[in-house]
């Protein structure tokens, strides 16, 4: 029989919200459960964690794979992001009194709404509701908020022409304005933190970190920019516009393209026929799926390598957001009068066009919100969903059930929320970034003083990835299992230390009951066998 107080929990991370540690602690710090229902239900995992389906086993929803290869896409997904993303780490402690040892990150929401009343931007603790911090100063408008290689948060302001930076550790002081040649209608950072891009009217600003420089200004849409994205990999960067366009670029061409040449993205996808609203790239780089909302009632699904169109699904009213799980088996739509739409990927296959009604797959929408939905997300382990809504609350679902578990009413319509993996920065006092944010020009380099400096080269920023040969997958993991173990060893090595100390005390402390209980009884015995005169 194993002692759960004792035993070393391997659970599913997919399934279960906990992760291998010395101790029985759940993922979510800031609920208290019995160390013996933990260790029952991580030794059980076709039982669900969740507290809505807590007790039965979950259902495979119809056409769905088996839930035993929806665990293992999503384990190996989420192994992929926590290795890959530079947001991702091993939290030792959380601020105030909620300090305690973890050994994974924490899943944290970001939210931002038009009215910034309290703040312009709030992070709070996805499965307990706790706000963790909240950051001052400005507006961000839809599609504005981003992170930067972790270290800091991007808000573009709301029909001003400047972006706000934040220290992710220092919430209440405005850390540096990147002033735009005009209002950022959308924003977003590549991943591995070496560029930054911006939507400006209809045309696309790319900068370089580390120097500040303006490397390209790309017009290629006819009208406004309404959303951009970079791959996983950062080599490729998708926009989506009014003009009803999303183009593909890829980010090597672009920078390396002749000047006297004007830069052509890699795809053009003119499928749909009213403004683009949303769009969501999921993994892979280059041969990742790309998912595209619209005003014209549909949601179409491409694939990067091949620029071919995958699926469409029409809908009964115009989706205003769009995302997908890390594994790819479910799309969620956000309609413009509230419901959320789920649609299972894995069920129609050869079919490149369906008709989502609403009336036969009740089952597969959310109600709760009363206005338009403006923002998707999903967690990390695909049990729980985030929606942003027009009617100022941002929503946490259980996919599962369908069922709102959480409410958070805020005091103006919602523009941005999502869900991301704690970066260390932000929970860590005594975290500095690596390097400050240098000025960002608005003029293209070398435009200023001639071409000649800009023929001298191109300075470049490498990030340590790119400074010597890029470990593969399995060389991530292996990484990412050596800090799982070694975190695990402190937790039990430290418990073990702690457990030897008491027990020396508590042996020395019977010894002496011992003492006084042998010479009480030599006390006794005299009284007693003393012959009376």
């Amino acid at each position: 029989m194993v002692d759960p107080e004792y035993a070393l929990n391997y659970t599913v991370l997919s399934d279960a919200k906990y992760v291998m540690s010395g101790q029985s602690l759940p993922l979510t710090p800031f609920r208290k459960r019995s160390p013996t229902k933990i260790f029952d239900q991580t030794l059980r995992p076709g039982f669900s964690a969740d507290p809505v389906c807590r007790g039965r086993r979950r259902a495979s929803p119809q056409g769905s794979p088996p839930s035993s290869r929806r665990r293992r896409d999503n384990v190996g997904a989420a192994l992929a992001l926590a290795a890959k993303s530079p947001t991702s780490c091993w939290c030792d402690a959380l601020p105030g009194r909620w300090e305690r040892k973890m050994a994974a990150p924490i899943e944290v929401a970001v939210c931002t709404d038009s009215s910034a009343q309290l703040w312009s931007c709030v992070v709070w603790e996805l499965h307990s509701g706790a706000n963790l911090l909240t950051y001052r100063g400005g507006q961000a408008g839809p599609r504005g908020l981003t992170l930067l290689n972790g270290e800091y948060l991007l808000a573009a302001q709301l029909g001003k022409n400047y972006i706000s930076a934040w220290e992710l550790q220092r919430k209440d002081q405005l850390q540096q304005k990147i002033m735009c040649p005009g209002p950022v209608t959308c924003l977003t950072t590549s991943p591995n933190g070496l560029y930054m891009l911006a939507g400006i009217a209809e045309s696309i600003y790319l900068w370089e970190v580390s120097t500040g420089n303006l490397l390209v200004i790309l017009s290629r849409h006819y009208q406004d920019i309404s959303c951009l994205q970079f791959t996983g990999d950062s080599s490729h960067f998708l926009s989506g516009g009014k003009d009803c366009l999303v183009l593909v670029w890829s980010l090597c061409s672009v920078l390396q393209v002749d000047s006297s040449r004007t830069p052509a993205p890699r795809h053009v996808w003119s499928h749909h026929t009213l403004p683009i609203t949303d769009m969501h790239c999921g993994f892979g780089g280059p041969l990742a799926r790309v998912a595209t909302a619209s005003l014209d009632q549909t949601v179409k699904l491409w694939e990067i390598s091949s620029g071919e169109l995958l699926l469409s699904v029409l809908f009964d009213v115009g989706i205003m957001a769009v995302t997908m799980d890390l594994a790819e088996h479910h799309m969620f739509c956000g309609g413009s009068e509230g419901s959320i739409f789920q649609v299972d990927l894995c069920t129609w296959p050869g079919q490149r066009e369906k008709s989502f009604q609403s009336e036969q797959d009740s089952g597969k929408v959310f109600k709760g919100h009363r206005n338009q939905v403006t923002c998707l997300s999903v967690s990390t382990d695909g049990s729980v969903l985030l929606s942003g809504s027009h009617d100022e609350t941002v929503r946490v679902w259980d996919i599962q059930s369908k069922q709102c578990i959480r409410t958070v009413t805020l005091k103006g319509p919602v523009t941005n929320a999502f869900i991301m993996l704690a970066p260390v920065s932000m929970l860590s006092s005594d975290f500095r970034p690596s390097l400050p944010l240098p000025h960002f020009n608005k003029h293209l380099l070398g435009a200023e003083h001639g071409d000649e400096q800009r023929r001298g080269g191109l300075t470049l920023r490498l990030g340590l990835h790119q400074q010597g040969s890029e470990p593969s997958y399995l060389e991530r993991a292996e990484q990412l299992h050596m800090v799982m173990c070694s975190t695990m060893e402190k937790n039990v090595l430290g418990g073990q230390d702690q457990l030897r100390i008491r027990i020396t005390e508590l042996e020395d402390e019977v010894q002496n009951l011992r003492k006084i209980n042998r010479d009480l009884f030599d006390f006794s015995t005299r009284i007693i066998t003393r012959p009376t005169k």
